[in-house]
């Protein structure tokens, strides 16, 4: 790890990998520092947020030096995120399947037998970036022209990430499918998936979705 400035009142941590920024991240927040006031996660890098009536940078950056990042008690399992999607509503699955060589059943199948880990949160309000894909469900390309409105609920691909618009608006990913669930409240403050976390998609019909919609992300934790 290495411990860099953020602006005047956060330390950057620059990891080796997605998996030690996510172990970082959580560590932090399960047992935080009193002086600690957020902690930020992206896929290599985690910004520690600080108070600076409390604690100034050096102290900080001394702090998370002498923290014992491989001890398994600071350490909290990620929550894990059921997330039911209609690929029949999936507006770019055919064009998924013909440019991957699948057909729809085995590309609906793949995308669902994927435990993803959410790596960084962004775009808008609670849209999660997860991986990776799978590799036969890899590197479809992104739309050549970005779609005006892309409807909230929207599952999308492209590269080696997936993830959910949780809100109407401009976009260019493929779309796989749609789910009726909202995944995020600004009103509430409300934004159940952390990076950390693990999503995985479970496959539900056209009707399914009708009895869903609007409600809520249910959060199930490992067993």
């Amino acid at each position: 790890m290495e411990f860099l400035p953020l602006g005047d009142q956060a330390v950057m941590i620059a990891c080796r990998d997605e998996q030690e920024a996510s172990a970082a991240a959580l560590s932090l927040r399960h047992d935080p520092f009193a002086w600690q006031i957020d902690v930020v996660q992206a896929y290599l890098r985690v910004a520690v947020f600080y108070d600076l009536r409390r604690i100034r940078f050096q102290q900080a950056i001394d702090a998370l030096r002498e923290r014992n990042w491989t001890n398994e008690n600071v350490r909290a399992a990620g929550r894990i995120h059921v997330v039911p999607c209609c690929y029949e509503m999936g507006l770019d699955l055919e064009r998924i399947a013909q440019h991957v060589g699948l057909d729809r059943d085995a590309v609906i199948a793949t995308h669902c037998g994927t435990v993803y880990a959410v790596y960084a949160i962004g775009f808008c309000p609670g849209f999660p970036y997860l991986g990776y894909l799978p590799d036969p469900l890899a590197n479809v390309p992104r739309l050549a022209s970005p779609r005006l409105r892309v409807e909230a609920g929207s599952v999308g691909l492209t590269g080696r990430q997936t993830g959910v618009y949780t809100e109407a608006r401009p976009g260019g990913w493929s779309i796989i499918g749609r789910t009726p669930l909202l995944l995020c409240d600004l009103a509430e403050s409300w934004f159940p998936i952390r990076t950390g976390d693990r999503v995985k998609f479970e496959r539900i019909d056209e009707s399914d979705f009708a009895m869903l919609k609007g409600e809520r992300l249910p959060i199930r934790h490992p067993s």
